[in-house]
């Protein structure tokens, strides 16, 4: 069970993965970031409404704390979706993706800030080494390096702070309904959210565009399914194992823009890729960050 349960996991990261890939060739050919965000979220938002059909008990819909912290992490995942493709758009889907995954590092940050971690310096070190990462990926200091442009930087790095808020809403919304009720919740606040900044003309034409599969396989692999698979994947795989087969997700996204559309990674990007990914997965497998990790607070509800 415990390995049919991770492998759940694995996949829901490769979905994620090659979502990142699939915005990019959207955004190559003109689409919107906002538009391409809202329609990976409006679909995402149709399978979790029938997850919650076909599992309606225990939902915690009538409780007015699990919608706050739902719709927290509705604003964490707009965010995160929004953030993401921007930094895609402005740099690479290697980067992007490598940025996000710098999410645990903002969930520490917050956690010694509420008093929910204890920093050390081993943490402290840990997260040093990620900046140092950062730094090296993103060629701050010569941004002609990777064509990486210092929005693509912010948004990427945003979309990582994005995806930690939703990490707390998501946690704290868990204990009080279903994790299908969360996502319901949180999709609806998504696709309200992303409505606004999104250029109209755009979310008409997709409806009829020669581009639909695309839009259909991003809804469906970057948010639909794969978040339903990852969070029964997650009720018997431990979260330190969670945290190690995630990174299966900026390497799926790094290789999808380096085969399809023809990216490149210098030498010292790759090292601070490499510099993020490993740090930032022993960072999550720690003992210490299972307080803060959503995975304990996910178990499905009949």
């Amino acid at each position: 069970m415990a390995i049919a349960s991770t492998a759940l996991v694995v996949l829901a990261a490769l979905f994620w993965g090659l979502s990142g890939g699939i915005g990019g060739i959207l955004m190559a050919d003109g689409w919107d970031a906002f538009v391409v965000s809202f329609y990976r979220g409006a679909i995402g938002l149709v399978f979790v409404l029938g997850w919650l059909a076909w599992r309606p008990r225990g939902s915690g819909l009538g409780n007015r704390t699990l919608w706050f912290w739902s719709a927290l992490a509705g604003l964490g995942v707009a965010g995160n979706f929004a953030f993401y493709f921007v930094s895609i758009s402005e740099g690479s889907v290697a980067v992007a993706a490598t940025l996000m995954y710098c999410a645990p590092v903002f969930v520490y940050l917050v956690s010694f800030a509420i008093k929910l971690e204890q920093p050390t310096l081993l943490k402290w070190a840990a997260i040093a080494t990620v900046m140092v990462g950062v730094v090296l990926l993103t060629g701050i200091y010569d941004v002609g390096v990777g064509k990486v442009t210092p929005l693509g930087v912010g948004a990427g790095l945003l979309s990582g702070l994005s995806y930690a808020l939703f990490i707390f809403g998501f946690k704290y919304a868990a204990p009080h309904g279903s994790p299908q009720a969360i996502l319901v919740i949180a999709f609806t606040v998504l696709v309200a959210v992303l409505f606004w900044p999104g250029d109209p003309d755009q979310f008409v034409a997709a409806v009829t565009t020669p581009s639909w599969p695309l839009f259909v396989a991003l809804g469906v692999f970057g948010a639909g399914l794969s978040f339903v698979l990852y969070i029964i994947g997650l009720n018997h795989t431990a979260p330190a194992v969670a945290s190690i087969v995630a990174m299966v997700e900026p390497v799926t996204a790094s290789l999808f823009g380096v085969v399809i559309l023809d990216e490149s990674l210098a030498g010292v990007q790759i090292v601070g890729m490499a510099l993020i990914l490993l740090t930032v997965t022993a960072l999550s497998a720690s003992p210490s960050s299972e307080q803060t990790s959503p995975e304990l607070t996910t178990t499905e509800r009949d």
